[in-house]
């Protein structure tokens, strides 16, 4: 008589412990067989065998575990008499694969913190990674940081955006609110290139003059428009160190401080007229529309105007570069949009323990937000020398 017993279909938790039990084993063979391979290399001859040209004899076995991205693997490893192991295939001193290091470091460019780790990596494959290890894997960030900041400018950059934001970190004991300085620029073939990463105590004309000496030590050259807010600090450091090139005050800065001395009921209608001024066709329509502000709606409000009147003139520079090139040379907007991408990775990060893991962690999130600029051209250059006889 057959047997009628239901078929039991096995839960999903089961089958996948199975899998995994059966992938980590796959890799352990995987890694036995090269090993073995190795040290029959080394010594010259197969186990058991006797040959005149034998240069080592086998020593015993030793277990090894290894964290993969299926999970921990004890590995049976060789060895040898006098020549030890044959650890090249997994190093020496490793305990996790190179793939491993790799997420870690990209969860923690993410924004998983430390902390955290330990929970996401037992989730992915059932073993925790404690934070000292995380600190230790995240350090190679160091020589990313180290390479923005040292490497020679070689390529003519004409555009120079500079830009800064703030975050908090531990320094002499206690939590501050420090400035991070960020500065890229677009190079002769139209492609945006992040230059400099740096952070000081504050945003000030000595931490600007500091980046700006440090890009032109590596050799940025080529420059013909600086584009930035109005911090004076900044202005001044850039005066100083480029007095040849143009500044362009960015628009949006300079709409925010007029809006911010206008009342909220009248916002709307005022941001519609600074819209129309700095969208002109040219600079002469351009002036021919602040006057017409300042004659109607702007008239009611004097510190508005003011303070429009006195920034138009550095917000205007853009009229004298190429028409195409006007909507991203007028504002930092690219440069404020990576900077709120930092603030969003580093969240989760809170207060930093130093300057240092902050500059590593922001460095690494500015190279991975910006690996794309490489792939895209951000403005046609070959324009540059070109003159529209209609923007002045």
């Amino acid at each position: 008589m057959a047997n009628s017993a239901p078929c039991v279909r096995p839960m999903q938790p089961v089958i996948r412990s199975d899998l995994l039990g059966l992938f980590r084993g796959a890799i352990g063979l995987v890694l036995e067989v090269l090993l073995e391979q190795q040290v029959r290399e080394m010594v010259g001859a197969r186990r058991y065998e006797r040959m005149g040209s034998r240069k080592d004899h086998l020593n015993g076995t030793y277990m090894r575990r290894l964290l993969t991205s299926m999970g921990q693997v004890e590995i049976e490893v060789p060895r040898t008499r006098t020549q030890g192991s044959p650890l090249e295939t997994i190093g020496r001193y490793n305990r996790r694969t190179s793939e491993i290091d790799e997420m870690v470091t990209a969860a923690y460019v993410q924004g998983v913190s430390t902390r955290d780790m330990t929970r996401v990596t037992e989730a992915l494959m059932g073993e925790g990674v404690g934070r000292s290890t995380v600190s230790r894997v995240t350090q190679r960030l160091s020589e990313r940081v180290e390479q923005l900041r040292t490497a020679r400018i070689t390529d003519r950059f004409p555009y120079l955006y500079l830009d800064a934001t703030f975050i908090d970190a531990r320094w002499a004991r206690a939590v501050e609110n420090v400035s991070v300085l960020v500065a890229y620029g677009v190079d002769g073939d139209g492609k945006r290139r992040l230059l400099a990463v740096t952070i000081g105590s504050e945003e000030s004309e000595a931490s600007w003059t500091t980046l700006l000496e440090g890009l032109l030590e590596r050799g940025l050259s080529g420059l013909r428009l600086v584009v930035s807010d109005a911090h004076a600090g900044l202005i001044k450091a850039v005066r100083r160190l480029l007095p040849e090139v143009a500044h362009q005050r960015c628009t949006v800065h300079l709409m925010r401080n007029v809006l911010a001395k206008t009342p909220h009921r009248l916002r709307g209608r005022v941001g519609s007229e600074l819209s129309k001024i700095f969208q002109a066709s040219s600079r002469q329509s351009a002036q021919k529309a602040l006057e017409e502000f300042a004659t109607g709606l702007g008239a009611q409000l004097p510190e508005a105007l003011s303070c429009l009147r006195d920034g138009f003139a550095a917000a205007t520079r853009f009229y004298d570069f190429p028409r195409p090139h006007w909507p991203r040379i007028r504002s930092n907007n690219g440069l404020e949009r990576l900077n709120a991408e930092i603030k969003r990775r580093v969240r989760a990060v809170g207060a930093f323990p130093d300057r240092d893991s902050a500059l590593r962690l922001i460095t690494a999130v500015a190279l991975e937000t910006t690996a794309v600029w490489g792939q895209r051209c951000y403005l046609d250059m070959a324009l540059l020398g070109q003159k529209d006889p209609k923007a002045a």
